[in-house]
């Protein structure tokens, strides 16, 4: 049963009723507003990635050649943010970081949550590439949310097999939340 007080028409009391509803969705809209400063603060607070808590594994891939994977899954017990792309040092006796692979930057920062994971392509050589070496042994170094330095200390990872021959074309990819995305070609 319809009920209509006396200034509202049965052909009015739909357009009182859209009305009402955009006063409620803007109220509702100005509260996530105001909610949204308290939001993007804790967001902010998220601390950057390190190797005290994530388990970091590099492994060779068939496709493409000479890459590998690198995977960082968060073991802690808070979020934290994959800045950038890693600082690697292929080698013990590495002179300079791999470069990073600016093609690959992705759109937003990947926050990982405890037990997701993040990824990075590592090519490790090309044929235009000079002056190889095959490394046994992979440093790794989370990025600063600046991008201009590291946080944490270092992870040496083991390479696969003898070693992994590299040469100055190698690239790392920003992190990334997917593999297929780590391993463009």
């Amino acid at each position: 049963m319809r009920k209509f007080n006396r200034f509202t028409t049965p052909a009015a009391a739909p357009s009182v009723l859209v009305a009402a509803l955009a006063l409620v969705g803007g109220l509702a809209a100005a509260q996530s507003a105001e909610a949204a400063p308290g939001k993007a603060a804790k967001a902010a607070t998220i601390n950057a990635c390190s190797t005290a808590q994530t388990k970091l594994t590099v492994t060779q891939v068939t496709r493409p050649i000479n890459h590998l994977l690198l995977k960082a899954t968060n073991t802690g017990t808070q979020p934290c943010n994959a800045y950038g792309a890693p600082y690697l040092k292929a080698g013990a006796d590495a002179q300079a970081a791999v470069a990073w692979n600016d093609a690959t930057v992705p759109q937003a920062v990947v926050t990982l949550a405890p037990g997701e994971s993040a990824y990075a392509g590592i090519t490790t050589s090309t044929p235009d590439g000079v002056e190889g070496y095959t490394a046994k042994t992979l440093g790794v170094f989370f990025s600063n949310r600046a991008m201009n330095g590291s946080v944490g200390a270092e992870k040496t990872l083991k390479l696969p097999g003898d070693g992994v021959y590299f040469n100055s074309a190698a690239t790392v990819t920003y992190w990334q939340d997917n593999v297929d995305n780590a391993l463009f070609d």
